[in-house]
């Protein structure tokens, strides 16, 4: 006797693999479930399943196509309300239903173009229906809105905010009060922080990865300093917000002007900044939660949208452009040709055509067997 417990099983075609499947449900406790794991492992022709193997075989037995599948590895990852709303939207098929709508719009295209090359010298058969270059130019605009939606890398990763600006100007503290963790070392001395310090948290659900960087000055001979200085300007340079916390006016174009340390009467104010803040007494902070909640909002994918990842906006820039090709060319070969592409891209994308190596690294990051 290893446990009393239930079994249940779920004959194929339709499960979640396609194939049978048999699942124990067993008692929580870390020696049953090693007993039993022991007792399975003595069994002829029985293995662990690798990692991602079960939704692999719903993928290759034709449950779910690789947009689903890309979709349900979101799903497992996901931390946030925004985050699990876009997987689920991918994996229950949003994106998949949508390609193969413009997939079939390709293939009638395409029909129209052989029909056109193979019986255009009869009479009874046109070179082109009418209103052809029409739907191309649809299908193409079609296209195009779902590539200028916010990435799915924003949702997944977090929006990216980089604190910026000289020695002491209350970076690290303000950090501090956002992520809402002592995570920065924070001291009257200048120079305390050396390197880039990232946190990742939630703010009313919304992801974000908030920077500390070190001081940034000319006035320094310390290697060490010289180096975090630097690490600091190419942070500036891949984040979505920098709040520059420095002079007024000589932070980035792009920065959002903030006062810190505004319950200080020594420091000195800014004239027109977007916001004024005081780690210490928490003046101002709710006000820029809120904005900062409001504008990462609006660079990630609404609730519920599916969001592309980079290898589908690459795919779908791929097709797009094709079918601005068959537009613009005169030669039906070139035309057929073009859409030829545009249909490829599309199986890529829902995995009717892809490469085993694509498929391990995909599935493997998936949790150990499902």
């Amino acid at each position: 006797m290893l446990d009393r417990a239930l079994v249940l099983w779920f004959p194929g075609p339709t499960t979640a693999t396609g194939e049978d499947l048999a699942e124990l449900h067993l008692h929580g406790g870390r020696a049953v479930v090693a007993a039993v794991e022991e007792a399975l492992a003595g069994l002829p022709e029985l293995r662990r399943a690798t990692p991602g193997e079960f939704t692999r075989r719903a993928f290759a037995n034709g449950r779910i196509d690789l947009a689903e599948a890309e979709g349900l590895a979101d799903l497992l990852s996901a931390e946030t309300e925004l985050q699990r709303r876009a997987a689920m939207a991918m994996a229950g098929g949003a994106f998949s239903a949508q390609v193969e709508g413009w997939r079939e719009r390709v293939l009638i295209a395409s029909a129209a173009v052989e029909a056109a090359l193979d019986f255009g010298d009869e009479d009874d058969v046109p070179d082109l229906p009418p209103g052809f270059a029409g739907q191309l130019r649809t299908l193409a605009a079609d296209i195009g809105d779902w590539l200028a939606r916010p990435r799915a890398e924003t949702l997944r990763e977090g929006f990216r905010v980089v604190l910026a600006g000289p020695p002491n100007a209350g970076k690290s503290t303000l950090f501090n009060a956002l992520v809402e963790n002592e995570a920065a070392i924070t001291a009257p001395q200048a120079g305390t922080t050396r390197d880039v310090l990232t946190r990742a948290v939630a703010i009313r659900g919304v992801p974000f990865v908030f920077a500390d960087t070190a001081g940034l000055h000319d006035a320094t001979d310390d290697e060490i300093e010289m180096i975090g200085m630097a690490r600091a300007r190419a942070a500036l340079g891949a984040c979505d917000l920098v709040l520059w916390l420095g002079t007024e006016g000589v932070g980035p174009d792009y920065a959002w002007e903030v006062a810190a340390q505004c319950d200080r009467p020594d420091v000195a104010g800014k004239s027109q900044p977007r916001h004024r803040v005081s780690a210490v007494t928490g003046q101002g902070l709710d006000a820029l939660r809120e904005d900062l909640v409001k504008t990462a909002r609006q660079a990630m994918p609404k609730p519920g949208d599916a969001a592309l990842n980079a290898r589908q906006h690459t795919l779908l820039t791929q097709a797009r452009d094709a079918v601005d090709e068959g537009l613009a060319a005169s030669d039906l070969l070139l035309v057929a040709e073009s859409l030829r592409v545009a249909r490829l891209s599309f199986d890529s994308l829902i995995g009717q055509s892809t490469t085993e190596d694509m498929l391990d690294t995909l599935f493997g990051r998936f949790c150990i067997g499902k």
